[in-house]
């Protein structure tokens, strides 16, 4: 495991109930946790709850996994992956005890909201054209966008793997637009937007379903609220006893 992989020792500890944060760090430093047998004392260590045996005095910790749902700001540069080697992925961005996973993609060169859970039932679900859940993109392209060409990307683009679905398009600006879709084509807004002959400057996903980025800024992450989370398993068959 590398050292931005799992989840700090006494954050677990605390999550898992074991103590507060804090008294697990003395637990630690008293020499008093093992991981897979082996005594830690550095407050620094990270584990992972599903593979690593973690005792406390002796004692085997295991804690409950629960389903996890976070909305993170993915900021430009930052990978849409769980480990790439030494690049900056986004689970190092958020700090839960839990193993999440981002759902869908987000380009590297792109920002804005990703969804990460540990509810393997709505990865397939949210990211698959098939079950039609919107993604609303802002967009900035290099030079003026006309009308004409908005429409064209309306109505759908030729691309090499076939002819992208319909959408909906609204001007913002002499060169910016909002743009919805119910699929996602590697690279699709972009390659959408080179087939009409602009290039793309920026690109922010503001929503995914239900969930709204909202004022969450570059890098930062929160939990869904119940209502966001009960309406995004309801809208994924999941909440009406459909998966």
């Amino acid at each position: 495991m590398t050292e931005n992989q799992g989840v700090r020792l006494q954050k677990y500890l605390a999550h898992a109930g074991v103590c507060s944060r804090r008294a697990a760090e003395t637990l630690i430093k008293d020499g008093e946790v093992t991981v897979n047998n082996r005594v830690v004392t550095e407050l620094g260590t990270r584990v992972d709850p599903g593979s690593d045996r973690i005792c406390v005095k002796g004692k085997e910790i295991r804690a409950e996994e629960k389903r996890v749902y976070l909305a993170l700001h993915k900021p430009v540069g930052v990978i849409t992956s769980c480990n790439h080697g030494d690049a900056r992925v986004v689970t190092d961005l958020v700090d839960v005890p839990e193993r999440v996973y981002p759902v869908g993609r987000l380009d590297q060169d792109s920002s804005g909201l990703l969804i990460l859970t540990n509810d393997g039932r709505i990865h397939h679900r949210l990211s698959h054209p098939s079950f039609d859940h919107e993604k609303e993109y802002r967009v900035r392209v290099a030079e003026a966008i006309p009308s004409s060409a908005l429409a064209r990307m309306e109505a759908g683009i030729r691309l090499r793997e076939g002819k992208t679905r319909p959408c909906r398009i609204r001007r913002e600006g002499k060169d910016s637009f909002t743009i919805v879709l119910q699929e996602g084509k590697n690279r699709q807004i972009r390659r959408m937007a080179e087939a009409v002959g602009h290039d793309v400057v920026t690109l922010k996903r503001v929503r995914m379903a239900n969930v709204r980025l909202g004022q969450l800024r570059s890098g930062q992450w929160r939990h869904l609220s119940e209502g966001e989370v009960r309406e995004l398993l309801k809208r994924t068959g999941i909440g009406t006893g459909k998966g």
